[in-house]
Parts: C-alpha cells; structure tokens; sequence
C-alpha cells in the first residue's frame, strides 16, 4: 500500500456498535474499549496509526455538545486524514456538524453488530475508510455498506439496517 500520501491516520474513537461488548451477568450491550487499534494491529496494516479515544456512547446518546468536542478535536490536529469510528444512528448529525473543516480529509465509519462478534461488518467498514481516506480530496464523508457517502445524500434506514441514498 503506498502510503506516501498519508504520514499518519489519525483515529477518533466515539463509541457505538463498533465498540460495544456483551455482558452476560445484565443481559445487554455497553459500549467497551475502543476495538480499532487492535483491529488495524491484528491485520497489520502498512501505515502508521494513532488513536484518541473521546467519547464512549452508543450514538443516540451523543449531544451537541459532544459534536462540538469531536469537531474542535478534528480542527486542532495536525493530521490531514482523520477516521472517526461513531454509532450509526446519529453519525451523519456528526458528519453534517464537521463540514467546513478546511484541509482534512475526514471519513465516518461504524458497524451494524460489534467488532467483536463473528460476521460483523466493522472491518470491511474501517477497510471502505481507509481505502477513501487517502484517495478521497479534503472534505467529510460517511463509509457503511461498502460505499463512500456524502453526509448531505445519505441516511440510515433503521427498517432494513442499511445505509441509503436520499
């Protein structure tokens, strides 16, 4: 993989599906460590990577406030190519709030089931992401489903768990 065109991906981890585990003892999801270093050390990509973790919410749980903080995260890195993991739910009102970041290519991307369990979509979600990250020119954009998005052309049909053009 030619990775000149990118020093360093920069990841910012939200929470979600992607990260959330199953507790057995209370019957439910929570949303755990962030799973995308391990995923990128297990596959042993060919790049350099770092990761912030800054919020660890399912999306619907995420605030404006939260937006806020994710954007003035983005806007104070030095990096051009950022990837944030974030819920599905509510990750095109993230994407819509990061618009206007001038010099980023930044990429969304999330799973319908969570990393950890067998057949998730998490890696070829993250795979969809970083192939678009470093071909992609500045601007924000959502990667579900095998496709590259426009936050303003999409959304996620809850009925049929996809993402869709509207």
């Amino acid at each position: 993989m030619d990775t000149s065109g990118m020093d360093e991906l920069l990841v910012i981890t939200t929470g979600g599906t992607i990260d959330k585990v199953y507790f057995d003892d209370k019957s439910d999801y929570q949303v755990g460590d962030p799973q995308i270093g391990r995923i990128f050390e297990a596959l042993g990509v060919a790049f350099r990577f770092r990761v912030i973790p800054i919020i660890r919410k399912d999306s619907l749980h995420i605030s404006d406030a939260d937006r806020e903080l994710v954007r003035a995260t983005v806007a104070a890195q030095s990096a051009w190519h950022i990837l944030i993991t974030h819920g599905t739910d509510t990750m095109v009102d993230t994407a819509k709030v990061l618009a206007g970041i001038p010099d980023k290519t930044i990429l969304l991307t999330g799973a319908l089931n969570p990393a950890g369990f067998r057949g998730s979509d998490a890696e070829f979600n993250i795979g969809t992401a970083v192939g678009a990250v470093q071909s992609l020119p500045p601007g924000v954009y959502v990667a579900m489903n095998g496709r590259v998005w426009d936050p303003a052309t999409v959304r996620k049909n809850v009925a049929a768990n996809r993402f869709e053009a509207i």
